[in-house]
C-alpha cells in the first residue's frame, strides 16, 4: 500500500512560504542555466543559418576566418574554371569573390566604437545568399560608394540607417539600402561594391571566394581538387561548417559557464531544499509515526517526502523556465571571437534546453530531500507517536 500522491503534494502547500522561498531559489539556478544556454544557442544557431549546405567557401590555407585570409586574383581565377561551379539563370557562374574588413563605428545609444564587418560583394553574391532579402531603399550601383546595411547595423550604429552616411577608408559612403537576413550574422555586416572597397582599403587580394556547387555530392572531389593543386594554398569548407566554426569557441564557453555557475548556485539551492525538508520532518513526527502506524511501510515514507522534495524542484524549474523564456523577445550583441567584430543574435529555447533545465531542478530537489527523507523513513513508530 502506497501514500496517495496527493498526501505529498498536499504537504507541500501547507508550507507555503518556505516551499516559495526554496522554489526560487532553485528557479534562479535554473534560470542562469537556461539563459547561458540560449545564449549558446542562439549564437551558434545564427551562424549557422548564415551559411547554405549547396555552396562552398574557399579561404586561404591555416587562416581561422576570413580576416585572416588572402587570395590572389589569378588564384580567383584557376577557381573560376571548376566544372561543378552552378551556373545561375543568367547563364554565368553562381560565384562570388569578395573581400571583408573590420572597420570602427560609434553606437547609436553609446557613441562607443565598437568593430563593424564591411564586406565587398560581387555580382552574385545575393544569388547565392537567398536568405537575405532588400527590406528598404535599394540595391547600390556598381563602381559606386552606395552601400547596404544590415538590419542590426542599421537599428544600432550611428549613420547605418537608409539616406545616412557611414564613413571609413577616407570616405563616405551612403546607405542606399537595408537587408534583413534574418536570424543570421549577415544582419551585423555592411556591403558594397569588391571593387571600390579593395581600392578603398588598398587590398589587392579577396579573403573568400564563395560559389554554389552544381551537385552538392561532388563537394569531397572539388574539396581535394583545389586543396591538393600546387598552385593554390587554400582549403575548401561547406558554408555551413565554415559558419559553425566561427561560434565554437564562443559557445563552448557559454556552456561551461553556464554549467558552472549552475554547480555553484545549486549547491546553495540543495541546501535550502535540505533544511526545508528536515523543517517538515521535525514538524511532522506525529504525522509519521501515525502512518506508520496505519501500516505504511519505510519505503513509503521515503518515497512520500522525496515526492515533496522533487515536487518543489518541478515548481522551480517551471518557473525559471518560464522566466527565462521572455529572453526570447531580446536581441543582444557580443564580440565573435574569430573575427573580433560584434555580432547580433537572440537567446533561443529548445527542447533540450528546457529538458536539462527540469532536469537540473528536479535533481536539486532529490539531492536536497534524500537526506530528510531517510532520517523520516528510519524514524521508530512507538518514539515518533509519543513525540507527536
Amino acid at each position: 500500500m502506497a501514500i496517495p500522491f496527493f498526501y505529498s503534494y498536499r504537504s507541500v502547500w501547507t508550507r507555503k512560504l518556505t516551499t516559495i522561498l526554496t522554489a526560487s531559489g532553485m528557479a534562479l539556478v535554473v534560470f542562469v542555466f537556461a539563459a547561458l544556454s540560449m545564449l549558446a544557442e542562439g549564437l551558434e544557431k545564427t551562424l549557422v543559418e548564415t551559411g547554405s549546405r549547396d555552396n562552398a567557401v574557399i579561404i586561404r590555407k591555416g587562416a581561422l576566418s576570413e580576416v585572416q585570409s588572402n587570395i590572389s586574383r589569378d588564384q580567383a581565377a584557376i577557381i573560376e574554371g571548376e566544372p561543378e561551379i552552378a551556373v545561375g539563370q543568367n547563364g554565368g557562374q553562381l560565384l562570388a569573390k569578395e573581400v571583408l574588413v573590420l572597420v570602427s563605428m560609434p553606437k547609436r545609444d553609446t557613441g562607443k566604437l565598437s568593430n563593424v564587418v564591411i564586406r565587398g560583394i560581387s555580382e552574385n553574391s545575393l544569388s547565392l545568399r537567398p536568405q537575405v532579402h532588400l527590406v528598404a531603399g535599394r540595391l547600390p550601383r556598381p563602381g559606386t560608394t552606395e552601400i547596404l546595411a544590415g538590419k542590426s547595423i542599421a537599428r544600432r550604429f550611428t549613420g547605418g540607417g537608409l539616406g545616412e552616411y557611414l564613413r571609413f577608408a577616407m570616405r563616405d559612403w551612403q546607405v542606399v539600402g537595408i537587408f534583413d537576413a534574418g536570424a543570421t550574422g549577415f544582419s551585423s555586416e555592411v556591403w558594397g561594391d569588391v571593387d571600390q572597397l579593395m581600392q578603398a582599403f588598398r587590398r589587392p587580394v579577396y579573403t573568400s571566394v564563395i560559389f554554389r556547387l552544381s551537385n552538392t555530392s561532388k563537394f569531397n572531389e572539388v574539396r581535394s581538387r583545389i586543396e591538393t593543386d600546387p598552385r593554390l594554398t587554400l582549403e575548401v569548407k561547406r558554408e555551413t561548417e565554415f559558419y559553425a566554426e566561427q561560434s565554437e569557441v564562443m559557445a563552448k564557453f557559454l556552456r561551461i559557464l553556464g554549467t558552472s555557475l549552475t554547480v555553484i548556485f545549486s549547491l546553495g539551492a540543495i541546501i535550502g531544499a535540505m533544511i526545508t525538508m528536515y523543517s517538515a520532518v521535525a514538524n511532522r513526527i506525529g504525522e509519521i509515526g501515525t502512518l506508520r502506524a496505519l501500516g505504511f511501510g519505510r519505503g513509503n515514507i521515503l518515497a512520500a517526502f522525496l515526492a515533496e522534495s522533487l515536487i518543489i524542484g518541478l515548481i522551480g524549474g517551471l518557473a525559471g523556465l518560464f522566466l527565462a523564456s521572455f529572453l526570447q523577445l531580446f536581441t543582444v550583441s557580443t564580440l565573435n571571437f574569430q573575427t573580433f567584430s560584434e555580432l547580433a543574435f537572440t537567446f533561443t529555447l529548445t527542447p533540450a534546453i528546457a529538458f536539462k533545465s527540469l532536469f537540473a531542478a528536479v535533481l536539486m530537489g532529490l539531492v536536497g530531500g534524500l537526506l530528510p527523507a531517510l532520517k523520516a523513513s528510519k524514524m521508530n513508530i512507538v518514539e515518533a507517536l509519543r513525540a507527536g
